[in-house]
């Protein structure tokens, strides 16, 4: 299959050359040249499926033209071994939880799928591999966690200063090796701007190999596609009609709902579930798309004030306001809302959302609330409570207690290079990093 740039400008790419590349040449993001709509066949046997199986149908369907069955079934089975239960909340809401991996945040999926078929699409290479990722919480974690000790890759995360969690801040500069933690003196744009500046350079390009791993990566957004099907077969059985709220940042997890809707899968209605970072919903209102300087909150993971995968969206919805609005709603929702989201869902029920999923829960009560459809509504639960133990203990007094895997990252020491927003000071140590 054949990978095409947003921006129009570039020609037509193989999988690989779209993966290694990561951002086109353009500038524009790699998008499939038509999507796969999966058989009536896999929907009527979805639900006696398991995660995996699911998992390889989907995969198959975008990758068996450039990559064996045998490989895509390894990769499955190696980077898809947690579980993501769909849990129910209450009444007709349930949530999608997405943070039982190694790092407890949803983008250990697209992760360690990506780090596996980057690695299995360059295993014949003799440079290194740069891979160079913006994060704004848990994608750089993600990232690292799968590329870690990884031959033949170097890993540059650039993570905002003063941004991110301590908590996610250790689990971005506690790995060494191949993982080189970058910490910018700006905002989350800031770190994607510098990271998009370096996969257009071809000076730089010319002496190394680049490529990215956050949602620009099209490899990050097939897998994240999986767990929509696994969702949607666990509540096959009520016959009701299924509604997704996705908490959006730089909008690659609701890009993956939107893909794995045109390949088939029944979706009543996305909810584009956003923080006070809320270009989406003012777009949606207005017809104009405007990006506006990101704003912190504690739904960190989302501040983004230019979501780099709404061209993707745009791609999808045919560049029409009127497919947008017929597929989406966006609402935002500010800190003192989502913490009393919080604080009430636990005292009603007893279940412990995190700030990214909060603001995902208040779009689907919303939604419940304004809408006569009967549906199964889901939520996306992204990271674990534990991964913002400041926030939580202010908002229901140190009930979260952190599992196994973040109780050692808190002891480990961390390694980082700091830098201001000057893309050439980026470049020289990258450069540096390389000889």
């Amino acid at each position: 299959m054949d990978y095409y740039s947003t921006n129009g400008q570039s020609p037509p790419v193989s999988l690989r050359e779209a993966v290694m590349r990561g951002l086109a040449r353009d500038g524009g993001l790699y998008m499939p040249s038509s999507v796969p709509v999966l058989p009536q066949s896999f929907f009527s046997s979805i639900d006696s499926l398991k995660f995996t199986e699911i998992a390889f149908e989907v995969a198959c369907a975008f990758l068996k033209d450039d990559v064996d069955e045998e490989i895509i079934a390894g990769i499955v089975d190696e980077s898809l071994d947690f579980p993501v239960p769909v849990k129910k909340v209450a009444g007709n809401v349930y949530c999608l939880e997405l943070f039982h991996g190694p790092t407890m945040a949803f983008k250990d999926v697209g992760a360690r799928f990506m780090s596996r078929l980057m690695a299995y699409l360059y295993k014949d290479e003799s440079k290194a591999l740069n891979v160079i990722v913006a994060t704004s919480g848990d994608t750089g974690s993600a990232v690292a966690a799968g590329f870690h000790g990884v031959e033949g890759i170097n890993v540059f995360v650039l993570f905002p200063r003063g941004k991110v969690s301590p908590l996610q801040q250790k689990q971005i500069t506690t790995w060494g090796g191949n993982i080189h933690a970058v910490e910018v003196d700006g905002s989350f744009d800031d770190c994607q701007r510098l990271a998009k500046i370096m996969l257009v350079d071809r000076d730089l390009s010319s002496r190394m190999v680049l490529t990215s791993a956050n949602s620009i990566n099209i490899a990050r957004l097939i897998p994240q596609s999986f767990y929509y099907f696994f969702a949607y077969s666990r509540l096959k059985y009520s016959g009701r009609p299924v509604v997704f709220s996705v908490p959006s940042g730089n909008f690659g997890n609701l890009t993956a709902g939107l893909m794995a809707g045109a390949a088939g899968l029944p979706v009543h209605k996305f909810i584009a579930s956003t923080n006070a970072n809320d270009v989406f919903p003012k777009f949606l209102e207005s017809g104009k798309y405007i990006p506006s300087p990101s704003l912190q909150t504690i739904s960190n993971a989302m501040d983004v004030g230019d979501p780099s995968n709404f061209s993707r969206i745009n791609d999808l919805m045919g560049q029409s306001i009127d497919s947008f609005r017929e597929s989406i709603i966006s609402w935002s929702f500010g800190d003192s809302e989502t913490e009393n989201a919080i604080k009430k869902l636990w005292s009603d029920t007893g279940y412990i959302m995190d700030p990214h999923g909060a603001v995902a829960y208040l779009g689907l009560t919303r939604y419940l609330e304004e809408s006569d459809d009967d549906v199964s509504g889901v939520f996306l639960g992204t990271a674990h409570p534990a991964k913002f133990p400041e926030t939580m203990d202010r908002i229901i007094n140190g009930t979260v207690k952190p599992p196994p895997q973040l109780e050692g990252v808190l002891k480990r020491e961390e390694k980082f290079h700091s830098m201001g927003i000057d893309p050439a000071e980026f470049r020289e140590f990258i450069i540096d990093i390389n000889l």
